[in-house]
């Protein structure tokens, strides 16, 4: 079927596997290609079935899915990730986030809201709001902060005008079609920015992005 959304469900909780593969169903752009129960399983299982998108928890067995985010976001053709937790603010969440993760969900979040996640990342959005980023650095700043900073604005420098335009409004949770309609810009034009953007940062997506904005205190 055309514009198939191609799942992998990881986690440890068979029932929680169960359920997720359930609820997601009846979305008709959604198809759940497989299960995993840890990270090690996960990354093998990515290999053989090539899914769009990764349902991933966090803390597992063997693999946790930290590491199984990093090796998985590290490859060409990478599928997005998103990060499943019980917890609203994670320090897990945050370094998986930075590892290249697409967003998180909390586990009892409604099934729609889940889908609509999904489809979110796999056209290449990112799903972490401004509000939610701030949350994440501000209670897990930690030690190294200042460097972060320093490292983040040399980074940003780099970038012409345009480019720190773009990326500011990725920072401010801005899709595509809203920075498009900021800049004058069409989306399609936006997308080729985005690309940009990623290859000169040497990033992997646009929550990185937007982290980065953060670490910069850019927003």
């Amino acid at each position: 079927m055309a514009g198939v959304i191609r799942v992998l469900v990881v986690d440890d909780d068979a029932l929680v596997r169960a359920g997720l593969t359930m609820l997601l169903a009846g979305a008709g752009d959604v198809r759940i290609v497989g299960e995993a129960a840890d990270g090690a399983e996960a990354v093998a299982r990515a290999d053989a079935l090539a899914p769009d998108v990764v349902l991933m928890d966090v803390r597992m067995p063997r693999m946790d899915g930290l590491a199984a985010t990093e090796r998985l976001r590290r490859r060409d053709q990478a599928p997005e990730v998103i990060v499943l937790t019980t917890y609203d603010v994670d320090e897990y969440v945050l370094r998986a986030l930075r590892a290249g993760a697409s967003g998180f969900l909390l586990k009892d979040t409604p099934p729609e809201d889940i889908v609509r996640a999904i489809r979110l990342v796999a056209g290449g959005e990112a799903m972490l709001s401004p509000t939610v980023t701030r949350q994440l650095l501000q209670h897990f700043a930690g030690s190294g902060a200042d460097a972060r900073q320093t490292r983040a604005r040399e980074t940003l420098d780099r970038l012409t005008g345009r480019e720190r335009q773009v990326a500011l409004a990725i920072g401010q949770g801005r899709s595509n079609a809203e920075i498009g309609a900021e800049l004058h810009m069409s989306v399609a034009t936006v997308k080729a920015y985005v690309s940009r953007l990623l290859t000169k940062l040497e990033l992997n997506n646009r929550v990185q992005v937007a982290l980065l904005v953060h670490d910069a205190g850019d927003v």
